[in-house]
């Protein structure tokens, strides 16, 4: 898995509350059975009309926002069903951190094991970033994980609160499997002595 620790990034706002992870990737996307691929798809239903043609007037289509791998919302974001293809297409995509004021708990736990950042800022702060987005053509976050900080070039500064295991988890680059192969030696040490119970009948 990928690790993280800073990333400088243009910034791309998708300002609406509750979006669920069906439109994050619709449910017919979902047959694909590579982990890579899935960013074409994102937020398909609200990029695409039902003829396949770009709507211009949503975001992430204007050329000001191509490129972006720092994306901000609103409330609960990633709410709906369970799918890991979510962060999966948010990755594929470019995006490696995720600002909103809070996100749902199936959602936010897989974005640690898919090498993205949710990053939960108050209310009134990810408004201010949608209103310097707007502003500053090209406007930048300055993500530092080790510090956990959010800086811009125009006298921002926020700081924000994770968990020491998570933020291991991406400094890292582990998911649940890599954690546990970084105790390999131990695993192999404990099944060498016990050899005769761990031993299934013939």
């Amino acid at each position: 898995m990928q690790s993280f620790t800073t990333l400088t990034g243009l910034v791309a706002p998708v300002d609406r509350v509750n979006v669920d992870t069906d439109a994050i990737i619709p449910k017919q996307f979902l047959k694909r059975i590579e982990r890579s691929g899935f960013g074409q798809f994102l937020f398909y239903e609200w990029r695409f009309d039902q003829q396949g043609n770009v709507i211009p007037s949503f975001d992430l289509n204007k050329p000001r926002y191509q490129g972006a791998s720092v994306l901000i919302s609103r409330a609960n974001f990633g709410c709906g069903s369970s799918r890991e293809h979510a962060p999966w297409a948010i990755l594929d995509y470019g995006f490696r951190c995720v600002i909103a004021p809070s996100f749902a708990d199936i959602f936010y736990n897989n974005c640690f094991k898919n090498s993205v950042l949710p990053v939960k800022l108050s209310e009134e702060q990810v408004e201010e970033l949608f209103q310097r987005t707007a502003q500053y053509e090209g406007y930048q976050l300055h993500v530092d994980l080790e510090n956990k900080s959010i800086t811009d070039d125009y006298g921002l500064s926020y700081s924000f609160d994770l968990d020491e295991h998570r933020r291991q988890f991406l400094l890292q680059g582990l998911d649940d499997i890599g954690l546990t192969l970084k105790h390999g030696d131990a695993i192999a040490s404990y099944e060498a002595k016990h050899a005769d119970r761990l031993a299934y009948p013939v």
